[in-house]
């Protein structure tokens, strides 16, 4: 292992253990669990943020607009998700975290069960 891949390494679990500070006050923190169970890097969970808040306010518009599909949007969430999260998983957790919920709850159904 060089230099390179042990610093990536430490900083993986810097960012896991200060999410690990923050579960420990607050047990509903299921997508913060998340990241640690599957080893997602702070870089990917702030990608995913941004991207949840760009397809918040592109539903948004949409809604204004009044589009009441959002298929699209949902297959662009799907497809950006790193390799080892499940859609649905990441919904759940989203929604249980109360994080960006009107968005989940409208991905939600596009999810099966």
């Amino acid at each position: 292992m060089n230099e390179q891949d042990l610093l990536k390494r430490i900083q993986l679990l810097e960012y896991h253990q200060k999410l690990l500070l923050r579960i420990l006050s607050n047990q509903n923190l299921d997508f913060y669990k998340l990241i640690i169970e599957k080893g997602i890097s702070e870089q990917e969970a702030n990608r995913l943020f941004k991207l949840c808040e760009d397809l918040d306010v592109r539903m948004e518009e949409q809604k204004a607009e009044g589009f009441l599909y959002f298929y699209p949007l949902f297959r662009e969430f799907s497809i950006s998700l790193p390799d080892n999260l499940k859609t649905k998983e990441v919904i759940q957790a989203f929604l249980n975290q109360k994080l960006f919920e009107s968005l989940m709850r409208e991905f939600q159904k596009y999810v099966s069960d």
